[in-house]
């Protein structure tokens, strides 16, 4: 599992086997989240860093009317908030969205391993730079970007962002979100989403079921919603034609 953290970071830096053996070492603090469960919340002090190694996690904030607003999902591999111990206290909330095993870094883990492994400490900026530009993108999403691109627009930097990390199978992924977690993070309404998706199917652009979306025609839902993945930084990013592991079987039970 601590792999997807090495594949993500290689997407950008190359590693040595040194670099790697010393990330396999956070692994030594994975602990298993259930779903819709919160790792850390608003106004909390933070210490310990969260990386996700398995399942989904959200970074979201909650208004005084009690309405959601999702700004930013986590897959495996992914840094929840890498410099987050700076902080006096959180100003968000992050959750996981499905069960995930989660590492929690000591602060103090963090800065060994930038001063040791150079390689890593260059990967981790480019984490985090990268970060910064999905949420431009996301930004770019909300304002200006019409209902049904926007969703379709999700669906495909989940996707490449997993293929990253070697959790894509035939363009389809896990897909455990609901239409209410869309709609919180696309400031839709659940009918809204209900018929964007709806109407994805209809153009024979995805299929949703048990919980696994795929994508039937990745350059089509590209085009259809004016998807460029160049803010994810991704180098040698493929779309299509990349066979792996049917892993999302065994999760589903099948």
């Amino acid at each position: 599992m601590q792999d997807a953290l090495i594949r993500k970071l290689e997407s950008f830096e190359e590693l040595t086997n040194a670099d790697r053996e010393a990330l396999r070492g956070f692994a030594s603090r994975v602990r298993q989240v259930g779903a819709r469960t919160d790792l850390i919340r608003e106004s909390d002090v933070p210490g310990n860093v969260h990386l996700i190694l398995s399942g989904y996690a959200c970074r979201y904030k909650v208004l005084a009317d009690g309405h959601r607003q999702i700004m930013a999902y986590f897959v495996p591999g992914d840094f929840c908030d890498l410099n987050v111990f700076i902080l006096d206290q959180m100003d968000h909330n992050i959750g996981t969205v499905s069960a995930c095993q989660v590492v929690e870094i000591p602060r103090q883990a963090i800065e060994e391993i930038t001063a040791r492994h150079p390689r890593v400490m260059r990967a981790l900026m480019w984490c985090a730079l990268v970060d910064e530009a999905v949420l431009r993108e996301w930004l770019v999403n909300l304002g200006s970007r019409p209902a049904d691109q926007r969703i379709a627009h999700l669906f495909c930097e989940l996707l490449l962002r997993l293929e990253a990390v070697g959790h894509v199978n035939d363009n389809s992924y896990l897909f455990p979100f609901t239409q209410t977690d869309i709609a919180d993070t696309m400031g839709l309404s659940d009918v809204h989403v209900n018929r964007t998706i709806k109407e994805l199917r209809r153009l024979d652009l995805i299929t949703l079921k048990s919980r696994v979306l795929t994508v039937l025609d990745v350059e089509q839902l590209k085009t259809y919603c004016g998807f460029n993945p160049n803010y994810l930084h991704i180098r040698n990013a493929r779309w299509s034609g990349r066979r792996q592991v049917p892993w999302f079987s065994s999760a589903l039970g099948g």
